[in-house]
């Protein structure tokens, strides 16, 4: 463990094959945890809909990702006659590098024993003062490679698809970041490692409990941030063929689709460091099993709770379809964004009150729950009246579509409408004879 005094001494005390070790594991484990989690998946959904799934290559079907990889790896390569192919290639690797660069701050586990050696090192590759800002920091390059791919591609469906794409990030990396300060508020830094050590001190509890609306708040959020079902927006084949990469294909397309699984894994282990207690056991293992934080175990609650997160985005993607663009981007600024605000607010004061004053947070904590609740009530009687407006607005006077020569259809009375379509009605059709006669 690390010392209360010095919490970051232990880091920047190791030998150069100590740090190239630790960042070649980190980079071996993520790859090879991506091929399992697009195995993971592939299974999971079939069974999910009463498929076999992958189950020829290897036993049980656990070589269909390699297979799917040697398919991309002797794909042709194209590169679009317009695209700007500097960029056009420099776009997949914006994408990829910061998906592993974020593991470089988070904590796997406590001191180990490198075997075979008698050092002492930290299961964590290095720490900061401020690493959570260097994880957002860093999480937040990758938009410019979708930006990037998109408009280099020269194609319209891949431009609109990167700046959806853009879009969706920058809003929700919004409600992430504020879900996230009331995590710095409660424990006092923002370092990875000291994070996870106030979380599981004594009468201490994980910010999950403690912090669950900021929990929520983030679950939302990281699903949105890795454009994963319901929120693929950018990917909607619909009206976008396959958005931002749909012109990229062989190793630039798997280097995108390497990016969303590594990133699937960096979110969820942001939340498991920052709300579940990090690498330290749950609460019965923990009571019952003494050693259960030493060695090498953390590792397996480390890893257990990622799978978790990733088994709810497998989840989410078989169960709910995809949104609306602008019922999504209504539902981040409208109301992710102000309740996060309000919820900050709560949580500065609690702590602000509870500190100085020495009031009883039990009951700062109820009533901080109740205006939640009541702020999230005002929100919805705010959608049920902006319906009701909507539903009695005057019927749209009589359009001619021809007016100007050509067929165009007239806008919605009140601008856009939200919501569900209306209904189609059709006539009953006049039944006619052979002869073209109606009956």
């Amino acid at each position: 463990m690390l010392a209360a005094d010095e919490p970051l001494s232990a880091f920047g005390q190791d030998n150069v094959w100590i740090i190239i070790l630790k960042a070649v594991s980190i980079f071996l484990v993520l790859v090879l945890l991506t091929l399992f989690n697009i195995w993971f998946e592939r299974r999971l959904v079939a069974r999910m809909q009463h498929r076999v799934g992958p189950n020829v290559n290897g036993p049980f079907g656990l070589l269909q990702s390699l297979a799917d990889g040697a398919k991309l790896m002797f794909k042709e390569e194209l590169t679009p006659r317009h695209a700007d192919r500097a960029v056009f290639l420099l776009a997949p690797i914006i994408v990829v590098v910061p998906a592993f660069v974020t593991f470089a701050v988070i904590p796997f586990g406590p001191e180990v024993v490198v075997p075979f050696t008698d050092i002492t090192t930290p299961l964590q590759l290095t720490d900061l003062p401020m690493a959570v800002l260097f994880m957002m920091a860093i999480a937040s390059i990758g938009i410019y490679g979708i930006v990037l791919g998109g408009w280099s591609s020269g194609s319209t469906y891949s431009l609109l698809g990167g700046l959806r794409s853009s879009a969706q990030m920058i809003s929700y990396e919004v409600a992430m970041g504020l879900a996230l300060v009331a995590v710095f508020l409660f424990a006092g830094s923002m370092s990875t490692s000291e994070i996870v050590a106030a979380q599981n001190g004594e009468g201490q509890f994980w910010y999950a409990l403690v912090l669950a609306p900021s929990f929520v708040i983030y679950v939302i959020s990281m699903v949105g941030e890795t454009n994963r079902a319901p929120f693929d927006l950018p990917e909607a084949e619909g009206e976008l063929v396959g958005g931002f990469h749909t012109e990229y294909s062989s190793m630039k397309f798997a280097m995108f689709f390497l990016a969303e699984y590594i990133n699937m894994v960096t979110v969820s282990a942001i939340a498991t460091t920052l709300f579940l207690g990090g690498w330290h056991a749950p609460w019965p293992i923990s009571t019952l099993w003494p050693g259960a934080d030493e060695g090498y175990w953390p590792l397996l609650w480390f890893f257990g709770k990622i799978l978790l997160f990733i088994f709810m985005f497998i989840w989410l993607r078989g169960t709910l379809p995809r949104l609306r663009y602008d019922q999504f981007m209504a539902f981040g600024w409208k109301r992710l964004i102000p309740l996060s605000l309000v919820w900050i607010l709560a949580v500065a004061t609690i702590r602000a009150l509870s500190l100085e004053r020495g009031i009883d947070r039990s009951w700062l904590m109820i009533g901080a729950g109740v205006l939640a609740a009541v702020f999230l009530v005002l929100f919805l009687v705010g959608e049920n009246e902006e319906a009701t407006h909507l539903a009695a607005a005057p019927a749209p006077k009589e359009h001619d579509a021809f007016a100007g020569g050509f067929p165009v259809p007239p806008m919605p009375a009140g601008g856009p409408v939200r919501g569900a379509a209306a209904p189609l009605s059709f006539g009953v059709p006049t039944p006619v004879t052979t002869s073209g006669e109606e009956l």
